[in-house]
């Protein structure tokens, strides 16, 4: 089944986020402002942290996809004092307010990027570890053809597709 199009250049961003270019992965990803990241973690219903804001902001500048031990090394670099157990809390919780997907690395390791608003499926670089958003219109008659043949009302769906970007697959050549 060929997945396309993809979104290439990166996720759609809420309005009061700014986009980076990432000449490294060679996609735009919205990295959130703290204004933006203090909505989203109020409609989470969470309390505003240092250590929630610090782990957001880590989070969305990153160049890709980071395990939750990347993230916290990352950050111990300008904050020495976060505990461990604090940003792996941070994550989860980050995950369940929808402001961050986990994805599956070699190995059962959970890898982690900021998410904006809006809900997407991704394509995930087992490589490199590129993450890319999929069109909602490509995944929408899959879900609506599986909904008919199961008699299933789907409610949401959260799809990711692993393999090698075109960038890697050329560089196996």
């Amino acid at each position: 089944m060929a997945i396309s199009p993809v979104i290439e250049n990166g996720s759609q961003t809420m309005a009061d986020e700014t986009e980076c270019q990432i000449p490294a992965a060679g996609l735009i990803l919205a990295h959130m402002s703290t204004s933006s990241i203090d909505t989203r973690l109020a409609a989470g219903g969470r309390r505003r942290t240092a250590q929630r804001v610090v782990v957001a902001e880590a989070l969305a500048s990153a160049k890709r996809a980071l395990s939750a031990q990347e993230l916290y090394e990352r950050i111990r670099e300008t904050h020495p004092t976060i505990g461990r157990a604090t940003v792996y809390r941070a994550l989860e919780q980050q995950v369940e307010d929808r402001m961050a997907s986990r994805f599956e690395r070699e190995g059962h390791v959970s890898a982690y990027i900021a998410c904006d608003a809006e809900h997407h499926h991704h394509l995930v670089c087992t490589n490199c570890q590129r993450v890319d958003d999929v069109a909602e219109d490509v995944v929408a008659p899959m879900l609506a053809a599986v909904g008919r043949r199961h008699d299933f009302a789907v409610d949401h769906a959260a799809l990711d597709f692993y393999g090698l970007c075109a960038r890697c697959r050329s560089r196996r050549r």
